[in-house]
């Protein structure tokens, strides 16, 4: 119940105040009227942000691995200005943002600017005052060492994130998996998975996750550039060294963390940089051992959505067990006058993306 400080009947409001009043009343308004200008009549349960490889780089304008595509390298930090200024003037603020991997550019190692391009993103980050959630991509690796990562402010786990009847199991284990989980609101969990927990960059001798990658990469690629891909069509492009695989520890953490979502109703919106259905991205850049996780994913009834970035065209596919499979196109090849992320809209039954640039609109309905 409100109070007030005076009796209203022997006080008056000033005329300063009441205009006061008129205008915050005018902006509830005009915030209400926005909400239904989304086409949605009531309002979201929470909302978050998406972006993916911003690949930050205070060099000059380039090109992609095969020489086909622009990269705009100085540009992206101005994008991500932009998502930031939409995000934080948006009319329910983000809870928090999901940056999808490959936030600055492999190219800054290369000029010693590793920590000074680090620090412009995430300052330019800080700026919006929302918290983000990191994944780690392939150019996390070219400029930092896992152990480097982990102490750094893309790490952002928490120790509320940690799975509690996994313990004693991670303790037998030396090399940690930077894969962890969070819950926003009740009845909704977000869980993020290393994509190169084996890998030949993510990973270094004498590590043994290393080892099994390079047996893997051994079967399937024998080119000497090991980023060339082992064949020029088909499922078997993705065994190159910019991908990377989850390991076994980490899918059987996945699938018991699934069990507890499934038991406690749940809905699930698993993150990663590498996308792991065939049809929701160009086969280069798939997951080593993509199959096993959709395996897990189709097991378990909890999961909704699956979003990765790593292809800079995007990619979007509803599998058979209604799983929708989202793939944000990257800052890094987005032009200056368009733009590259997107907002996020929970509701009971559905997402609703609200698009910017080249993301496009999307109603993702729950299975």
């Amino acid at each position: 119940m409100l109070k007030f400080k005076s009796s209203f009947r022997n006080s008056c409001i000033s005329e300063g105040k009441f205009f006061g009043w008129w205008a915050k009343s005018a902006r509830l308004t005009s915030r209400l009227t926005q909400i239904n200008k989304m086409g949605d009549s009531e309002p979201p349960l929470f909302t978050f942000g998406v972006i993916a490889d911003v690949q930050y780089a205070d060099i000059e304008d380039g090109f992609n691995f095969k020489h086909t595509r622009k990269r705009y390298y100085r540009n992206s930090l101005r994008l991500l200005r932009r998502a930031n200024e939409k995000w934080k003037s948006e009319v329910i603020q983000p809870s928090f943002i999901i940056q999808l991997g490959d936030v600055i550019d492999g190219f800054n190692k290369k000029y010693n600017a590793s920590e000074r391009a680090l620090e412009t993103v995430v300052n330019e980050l800080d700026r919006s005052e929302i918290g983000v959630h990191h994944v780690w991509g392939n150019h996390e690796f070219y400029n930092f060492s896992r152990d480097d990562l982990m102490m750094s402010a893309l790490n952002s786990r928490t120790v509320d994130d940690t799975v509690t009847e996994d313990a004693d199991e991670s303790r037998l284990h030396t090399e940690e998996s930077y894969a962890y989980h969070f819950s926003p609101a009740p009845h909704f969990r977000f869980v993020v998975l290393d994509a190169y927990d084996l890998s030949l960059i993510g990973r270094k001798e004498p590590s043994v996750r290393y080892y099994q990658a390079l047996e893997i990469m051994k079967a399937h690629n024998n080119n000497d550039d090991l980023n060339n891909p082992p064949v020029p069509k088909g499922l078997e492009q993705r065994f190159v060294k910019f991908n990377g695989g989850f390991s076994q520890g980490q899918l059987d953490w996945l699938d018991r963390l699934l069990t507890r979502s499934d038991e406690k109703l749940e809905k699930v919106i698993v993150v990663s940089h590498l996308p792991v259905h065939p049809y929701s991205t160009d086969p280069i850049c798939l997951a080593w051992n993509y199959d096993g996780v959709l395996s897990i994913l189709h097991s378990h009834k909890c999961v909704v959505c699956f979003m990765a970035g790593h292809d800079h065209d995007g990619g979007y596919y509803r599998d058979s067990f209604g799983v929708h499979h989202l793939t944000f196109e990257g800052v890094i090849e987005t032009p200056p006058e368009s733009d590259a992320f997107g907002t996020v809209y929970v509701y009971e039954d559905r997402m609703t993306l609200k698009g910017n640039g080249r993301v496009s609109d999307r109603v993702l309905f729950y299975p």
